[in-house]
């Protein structure tokens, strides 16, 4: 393997973002959240995006603090994988 093959592999994107739903089974969508610069005004506005990951194990829970990463396309929509669950989701007891 060349030095600009194993430079591009590692190269990959990591984001960090909240578990917003389990919508089947080993799959989870996260949404991050981002502030930019209106183009006229110049004022910060919030914007999110939300992304489909692969959650192999089944163990990420709504509200966890996950890290996904970038992957091949695993299906249809899912092109990021879930490398680790920064910070788990408070147990609220009713």
């Amino acid at each position: 393997m060349t030095d600009q093959a194993q430079i591009s592999r590692t190269d990959r994107k990591h984001i960090t973002g909240i578990v917003t739903s389990r919508s089947g089974d080993k799959t989870i969508k996260v949404t991050y959240s981002y502030k930019i610069p209106h183009p006229m005004y110049q004022k910060e506005i919030k914007r999110k995006t939300v992304l489909t990951a692969h959650d192999e194990p089944n163990a990420c829970k709504l509200g966890d603090k996950v890290e996904i990463t970038e992957t091949r396309p695993i299906s249809k929509q899912k092109r990021w994988r879930v490398v680790r669950i920064v910070e788990a989701a408070p147990i609220v007891l009713a």
